[in-house]
């Protein structure tokens, strides 16, 4: 009886390991998302800080394979009329552009393609009197850079009123009215913002 009952208790054994190991092996299925997963979402404490700093702004950075916007503040001239407040506004959207996110963005998956060093001045004698004019001519830049830009530019004092803003380079080339469109901010890798000619002012 007592080598039956040892018979008996091994295939019960055998069953009670087996089922371990089969545990066992579902433990590594049950982890969270990497923790290198973008959320593209950030604290309002942020917020408060930059606004202290000068007049409100957001800017266009990238998230994923989307353009996301981002509250940030520039310095601009006091009492100035709009149309004295275009550049100033304009070169300090681009170089919130161009600035490294910070630790607590890159920890929310944002990263920007604009470089240091782009500026950007008022019309030239025969453009139209909204033109700003990039140091950088618009068609060698990237697709993101030029997304983040324009959609950037677009939606804040740099703009026309109906939300297009007007772009050239250095040379003397015409510039383009471009637009931001849900496209572009859905997919700034593939969707080049949509221009069109324009001409005298």
């Amino acid at each position: 009886m007592k080598a039956a009952g040892r018979l008996l208790a091994l295939p019960l054994l055998a069953g009670l390991l087996a089922g371990c190991g089969i545990r066992a092996t579902e433990v590594p299925t049950d982890f969270g998302p990497a923790p290198s997963r973008a959320h593209c979402s950030l604290t309002g404490a942020d917020i408060t800080t930059q606004s202290s700093r000068g007049m409100p702004v957001q800017v266009f950075l990238l998230c994923g394979s989307s353009l996301v916007p981002v509250d940030r503040a520039v310095r601009v001239p006091e009492g100035a009329a709009d149309s004295e407040r275009r550049v100033p506004v304009a070169q300090g959207l681009l170089d919130e552009l161009a600035k490294a996110p910070s630790a607590r963005e890159k920890e929310a998956g944002y990263s920007t393609d604009v470089r240091g060093g782009i500026t950007v001045s008022g019309p030239g004698p025969r453009d139209p009197e909204d033109t700003l004019r990039l140091t950088t001519a618009p068609e060698t830049l990237t697709s993101y850079a030029l997304a983040q830009i324009v959609c950037t530019f677009s939606d804040s004092a740099a703009a026309e009123g109906d939300g297009s803003v007007i772009l050239g380079g250095p040379s003397a080339e015409e510039p383009r009215r471009y637009e931001c469109t849900d496209e572009v901010r859905s997919r700034p890798g593939s969707v080049e913002p949509p221009s069109t000619e324009v001409t005298g002012g």
